[in-house]
């Protein structure tokens, strides 16, 4: 007789599910922190799903209805939620598909200011000396600018477009990250546990990346998330000034900056995308703030 043995279900290790249930515990203390995690949550949903739920194509032009008003205005049409701009596109349409490339725009830069940040500021770190000092000059001009400023004068050069706008605050945000990066690998490289692995046989690139690199990433993730909402932000202002997303890109930055001679007499068409970038901003932001509390053990609560 064939013996079959039965397969366990795979569980979390103990110590991690309670690191896990710390985590949230910490987390949900900050009321704020959850609200935004929800309004971010439903932020992705709508715009994963905007090509199921938006009423228009965003580009479609609907020529009999230039500047509707919102649907609960005088004059305003149900098939216009939120109303039309001066050409007859959909607000609504246009607003769900701008969250998809913000979103986009906020994960791209993010990663690459990141991942850029990590590697340089774990090399400077960890070798220090001369390296270490023309790396952190470096990021000292960098940090010497103002970023929009930067970034605008980048992109002058790049070429405009929404991918050169991306690398271009990609790089004015990545020294937040390689110092960030450098502080925490210079304090962890003297540790007991960093030494014992170099004992061990350990070369500098297991050090650097699996020894030393997982024990700093506390703040590099709160940072982060705060660096999500500064590039959504420099996108738009990009956009507004004409060297981000070009027309007729669905980008909040670039709505604004077509809607703007409308202000006066079609208020809805500025409002809206400005209230998107200020909904998404503030709720990543109010995000920031419960990881900040959650991951330091400085800041958790008794």
């Amino acid at each position: 007789m064939v013996q079959t043995t039965a397969i366990e279900p795979v569980s979390l290790d103990p110590s991690r599910r309670r690191r896990l249930a710390d985590f949230w515990y910490y987390f949900s203390e900050n009321r704020g922190a959850v609200i935004g995690l929800w309004v971010f949550v439903i932020l992705v949903a709508l715009a994963l799903l905007a090509p199921l739920i938006a009423p228009h194509a965003p580009n479609a032009q609907y020529r009999d209805a230039v500047l509707l008003p919102p649907v609960w205005l005088d004059g305003g049409n149900a098939g216009y939620l939120l109303g039309t701009d001066a050409v007859g596109r959909d607000m609504l349409s246009r607003l769900l598909y701008g969250a998809r490339f913000s979103l986009f725009i906020g994960v791209v830069v993010t990663t690459l200011a990141l991942v850029g940040g990590i590697v340089v500021g774990v090399f400077a770190g960890y070798v220090g000396g001369w390296v270490d000092t023309v790396i952190m000059r470096v990021m000292d001009i960098i940090l010497a600018f103002p970023s929009l400023l930067l970034a605008l004068v980048l992109v002058a050069v790049l070429g405009p477009g929404l991918t050169n706008a991306m690398i271009a605050i990609a790089l004015v945000l990545q020294p937040h990250f390689v110092r960030l990066t450098r502080a925490a690998v210079m304090a962890e490289k003297s540790r007991e546990y960093v030494i014992a692995a170099r004992v061990a046989g350990a070369g500098p690139m297991r050090l650097m990346f699996r020894t030393i690199l997982p024990n700093c990433m506390a703040p590099l993730i709160v940072q982060a998330t705060l660096s999500f909402s500064n590039a959504i932000l420099d996108a738009a202002a990009l956009g507004f000034l004409g060297m981000g997303a070009q027309p007729p890109t669905p980008e909040w930055g670039t709505m604004l900056a077509e809607a703007r001679e409308f202000i006066l007499r079609a208020w809805w068409v500025v409002t809206f995308p400005g209230l998107a970038i200020l909904i998404t901003v503030l709720a990543i932001n109010l995000m920031g703030d419960g990881l900040r509390d959650a991951l330091d053990p400085k800041l958790k609560r008794s």
